[in-house]
């Protein structure tokens, strides 16, 4: 999460040269050359190694790019464009931890305690404290907005429960790379249906256009970042903990990603912050603790 924490940054200096769909196609063709390159290096190792694909396991990887990074990146782009301001289409993006439950345990029948559930009301109230505390305006702007929201973090969910249920004899590295493989494989089909329609001059298509400018010091480490730590590494260390804690608990460490972003900001670009939004980050850290408690049952 605290690599994720850096990701809005990285991509608002990444769009300084490259429309959304450039961005995307650069990021996950990089990342998907680097996890090729490490995981034919690691053959053998059950985290890093790359492994082939057996037929029956096929739908699980091209379900897992479809939810993500395919569905979640395009509908994320819409959702900032339709909410009036980009706070509150962060609130929106980041309730995780509160659809997460639901679905773990109508397609996983994973065990949601008292504790996971306080834990996520006491953090996501905390989430909410340090998104919105002293914003000026509420207002939600177009009403579509909010389906797409939802909608967004379902395929985000939808990915945590795909992941949980690839077989364990995967690596770590496998199921992330077959996934991105599999979602690269669909922008670039978008991507082409974009060039065809391009003379119709649709208004949708103004978010999958492939346009670049001249890349900049600053864009080029964005794109590197996104590649390399967003992409890679982070999507590979969360594999790991779905798989082995589950897809509750994973989740539940979403509402954290706005702390190390307002951490970030302080540090990069001395953004201080109000005395307000440090108790929100106080009540998220307590909701997280809440969260990861056991109940005495479960301890015996």
């Amino acid at each position: 999460m605290i690599i994720w924490a850096g990701s809005g940054i990285a991509v608002k200096a990444a769009l300084t040269a490259l429309s959304p769909l450039a961005l995307i196609l650069a990021r996950f063709t990089i990342a998907v050359l680097l996890m090729l390159v490490i995981g034919l290096s690691c053959r053998g190792n059950s985290v890093l190694g790359l492994q082939r694909v057996q037929r029956g396991d096929w739908w699980l990887f091209l379900l897992g790019g479809f939810f993500e990074p395919f569905i979640y990146f395009i509908l994320e782009t819409y959702t900032y464009d339709s909410f009036a301001t980009p706070t509150l289409a962060e609130v929106f993006l980041s309730t995780n931890p509160l659809m997460a439950p639901v679905f773990a345990w109508l397609f996983l029948r994973e065990k949601v305690t008292i504790y996971n559930v306080l834990g996520i009301i006491v953090s996501t109230a905390g989430m909410l404290v340090l998104v919105l505390a002293g914003t000026d305006s509420l207002a939600i702007g177009s009403r579509i907005g909010v389906p797409l929201a939802l909608i967004t973090v379902s395929a985000a969910v939808g990915y945590s429960i795909t992941l949980k249920k690839v077989p364990a004899r995967y690596s770590s590295l496998s199921v992330v790379f077959w996934g991105q493989f599999s979602g690269l494989a669909m922008f670039i089909v978008l991507s082409l249906i974009t060039l065809l329609l391009d003379p119709l001059h649709l208004p949708f298509l103004r978010f999958f256009r492939l346009t670049a400018a001249p890349m900049s010091a600053l864009s080029i480490l964005g794109v590197g970042y996104l590649a390399v730590f967003s992409s890679v590494a982070a999507f590979i260390l969360f594999c790991y903990c779905v798989r082995f804690v589950g897809v509750t608990k994973a989740n539940i460490f979403n509402n954290i990603r706005p702390v190390f972003t307002a951490i970030l900001m302080l540090l990069l670009y001395n953004e201080h912050l109000p005395l307000i939004k440090w108790v929100g980050i106080a009540i998220i850290i307590l909701g997280l603790f809440i969260c990861q408690k056991r109940e005495k049952n479960a301890d015996s």
